[in-house]
C-alpha cells in the first residue's frame, strides 16, 4: 500500500508540473499585477514564508521575486504530505518609466506588496518632419 501512494505522488507531482495553476509549476507562487499611470504593484502570495526567504531584485528592467521554502522536519515517518519545498522564482518585465531605484516591498501576513513609482516616461520615439523646401 505504501509503494502504491508513493507511484500515485509521483505520478501526481510529474503531472502538476504541468498545470499552471498548481503550486510546482513555473506560476508559484501566485501573483496580481496592478499597472497604473502612477505606479505597478507586484503582489505575492507567499503562505508559510517570511522576508527572511524571499529575496528582491531589479535589474534591467525586470524585477525578480526569489526564494525557498524549506522543508520543516526531515522525519520519514510522518507519513503523507502533499506540502511543496524548495526554490522558487518569478521574473516581470516593467514598463517603460518605472523608477526602479524607488522601489519599496512590504511583506505582511504571506503576502508580499512590491510597489515601484512610475516617473515621466521617456519618449519611445519620434516623427522627424521633413523640410520639402530643401533643394537638392
Amino acid at each position: 500500500m505504501s509503494l502504491q501512494r508513493e507511484i500515485d505522488r509521483l505520478f501526481d507531482d510529474f503531472m502538476q508540473a504541468w498545470d499552471p495553476r498548481s503550486p510546482t509549476g513555473s506560476t508559484w507562487p501566485s501573483v496580481e499585477v496592478a499597472d497604473t499611470d502612477t505606479a505597478m504593484t507586484v503582489t505575492a502570495e507567499l503562505p508559510g514564508l517570511t522576508e527572511k526567504d524571499v529575496t528582491l531584485s531589479v535589474d534591467n528592467g525586470v524585477l525578480c521575486i526569489c526564494g525557498e521554502r524549506r522543508q520543516e522536519s526531515t522525519d520519514a515517518s510522518s507519513g503523507y504530505s502533499e506540502r511543496r519545498y524548495g526554490r522558487f522564482e518569478r521574473r516581470f518585465s516593467l514598463p517603460h518609466g518605472v523608477k526602479e531605484d524607488e522601489a519599496t516591498a512590504r511583506f505582511q501576513n504571506g503576502v508580499l506588496t512590491v510597489t515601484m513609482p512610475k516617473g515621466a516616461e521617456a519618449p519611445q520615439g519620434r516623427r522627424i518632419p521633413i523640410n520639402t523646401e530643401t533643394q537638392h
